[in-house]
């Protein structure tokens, strides 16, 4: 497959993700069980998720490091972590942490949603870079034990787990979330929760306030489920959100609305906007990078409609295929690729290129 091929399949996908997502949207489990407390650990005692110090490329380092910053970058979607799958988008805590592991091992390196968007990240020469979005902030994304630490086999406690183990590889994650944030109902802790994700390096962002089907509603419905979702992070202390994923990657009927829109007197813009499949993103560094519908992989295996859709199909073939993969020259200012990639970057990068 050839990457002007990707694209076919994104339609296709994500009619697959509207379907399954709302088998599994009646099967969430109930959000009566108890609520732990959320207390603020201090950041020094888990691995920190700075980004290293920026180097000068040149020409011969960008060749020995093989970078390439117009190449293609997985932006994996991950839901529900249960210990036994019910449906078919759902992960079992093991298997996120061998989808992990491997990512590490193979010098992948997490940046958030907002920071892929912007192209304001920088990671070491030759890694590169993945953004982990769980959508729908469900209580096994993130729950705190009694010393305020993540618990063990939630999405950050893995995320830190597999961080400790390898040291460059970055603990931050974005996570898109509806009303009752981690399945959380008093807004004090919804707070706590929010708080202890800003200030630990990770992102929380708009998923709707109900999780809707954006494309069966009106253009006003569109715009007031973004608003009340916004006017609730704005209460639990996040700041404007840059990025929003669309739930089941279903896109309004006014395309717009998904970025650009107003509702009861409150405004929202977002700088990109996630679809829910099916292949890895372009950079953002790319002409064709299209900020308003960006592609996600599913994390799943190889079966079903995840032959050629999901994580480990997508992943096999970034393996086979590193000349396709986005490598980092490891300098934020410049953009460097080989020379018969030059004519792919961005108009608004022509002066910060590194052709070798």
């Amino acid at each position: 497959m050839t990457v002007r091929n990707l694209a076919r399949v994104t339609v296709v996908a994500n009619m697959v993700v509207v379907v399954i997502g709302l088998v599994v949207l009646a099967l969430l489990p109930s959000a009566s069980r108890p609520e732990a407390r959320v207390r603020v650990k201090p950041a020094g005692a888990l691995p920190g998720a700075r980004l290293p110090p920026p180097v000068s490329a040149t020409a011969e380092s960008a060749r020995k490091a093989q970078a390439n910053e117009v190449g293609l970058i997985p932006v994996i979607m991950y839901h529900r972590l249960l210990p036994k799958r019910i449906a078919s988008i759902d992960r079992t805590p093991a298997q996120v942490r061998s989808e992990l592991e491997r990512l590490a091992k193979d010098n992948y390196v997490p940046v958030t949603a907002a920071e892929f968007v912007s192209g304001n990240f920088n990671i070491p020469a030759g890694t590169h870079p993945v953004v982990l979005t769980f959508d729908d902030g469900n209580r096994s994304h993130f729950a705190v034990d009694g010393s305020g630490m993540p618990k063990n086999d939630t999405a950050v406690g893995l995320i830190y787990e597999v961080a400790a183990r390898h040291p460059n590889f970055r603990p931050v994650a974005t996570f898109w979330i509806n009303r009752n944030p981690f399945g959380l109902k008093d807004p004090a802790q919804q707070a706590q929760a929010v708080k202890w994700l800003l200030g630990h390096g990770f992102e929380v962002a708009n998923h709707t306030s109900s999780h809707p089907d954006l494309h069966r509603l009106t253009t006003k419905q569109v715009k007031e489920q973004i608003v009340r979702q916004e006017r609730l992070l704005k209460k639990l202390g996040v700041p404007a959100s840059t990025t929003f994923a669309l739930p089941y990657g279903s896109r309004p009927k006014k395309l717009t609305a998904a970025h650009d829109g107003k509702w009861d007197g409150t405004a929202y813009h977002f700088d990109g906007v996630f679809l829910a499949g099916a292949e890895p993103s372009v950079s953002p560094y790319a002409k064709s990078f299209s900020r308003y519908a960006i592609p996600r992989i599913q994390s799943n295996g190889k079966h079903g409609e995840c032959r050629r859709w999901c994580t480990t199909y997508w992943l096999d073939w970034l393996d086979k295929h590193p000349q396709e993969r986005y490598t980092s020259d490891g300098d934020p200012t410049h953009v460097s690729v080989p020379k018969r990639l030059e004519g792919k970057i961005a108009s608004s990068k022509a002066k910060e290129i590194i052709a070798y």
